[in-house]
């Protein structure tokens, strides 16, 4: 499947992204670091009982100054890809993910968590922990690539998805595309329960500047791009 000779799924991704129409971008002044930060182990029963949370899930825009804990912070990341049981060399995730390829990525810019700087960190599955990628305030940069939307600033985290297209089109060719957008979808479903049933807040956006929001996280936007963004925070007035 093609479109004159080049691979549709690519186009497609290419084609439908949104491009800053005037003005310029905000400068993403902070500093490229190294280091690992190991997650607090996360809870895998009891919490509150699933239908009252799927009842009370609502989308929250608008956020407390309180931060998060790095349990709250490793609960959500758990909850989102996190290893839920290994047999026979395989690793199972809290996500589906079609024919296993779990081709996404996750980066978490932080605001407000306790114990973490401010700054870009990138989720390490297997290991359980966040590898540190950019220290600094990038909460203007951020909501700036999301369209302006300010809660991108006010959340206390912001959890970006990219993904890495040839991890599912060595399987799926250019139909990949389809179950990356899935997996996508299944991975955020997650964390909107996971923050709720936690006391959490949490807002999905689809409306972002991709050439912006890949800059920020270092994707290249062709091997590696965005695809979805959430935020969370402790919901205002709480």
């Amino acid at each position: 499947m093609a479109l004159g000779e080049r691979p549709i799924g690519d186009q497609f991704q290419k084609r439908t992204k949104y491009r800053r129409s005037r003005g310029e971008r905000p400068a993403i002044d902070v500093e490229p670091v190294q280091g690992t930060v190991e997650l607090p182990e996360p809870s895998r029963e009891g919490g509150e009982p699933l239908w009252s949370v799927v009842q009370a899930r609502r989308s929250v825009r608008r956020f407390a100054e309180t931060p998060l804990t790095l349990g709250q912070l490793s609960q959500l990341l758990w909850a989102t890809q996190g290893i839920s049981s290994r047999d026979r060399g395989f690793a199972f995730r809290t996500s589906p993910s079609a024919g296993a390829c779990y081709p996404l990525n996750t980066y978490v810019v932080v605001h407000r968590v306790e114990g973490l700087e401010p700054g870009l960190y990138a989720h390490d599955v297997e290991a359980a922990a966040l590898l540190k990628r950019l220290e600094g305030d990038l909460a203007e940069p951020i909501a700036a690539a999301c369209l302006d939307q300010s809660m991108a600033a006010t959340a206390a985290v912001v959890f970006v998805w990219t993904a890495v297209p040839l991890r599912s089109k060595q399987r799926y060719h250019e139909r990949a595309y389809r179950y990356i957008y899935l997996d996508a979808g299944h991975v955020g479903q997650n964390l909107h329960l996971a923050a709720q049933g936690m006391g959490l807040g949490c807002c999905a956006i689809g409306a972002l500047l991709d050439d912006e929001v890949n800059a920020i996280v270092g994707a290249d936007g062709t091997n590696e791009t965005v695809v979805y963004i959430s935020v969370v925070g402790v919901p205002a007035g709480l």
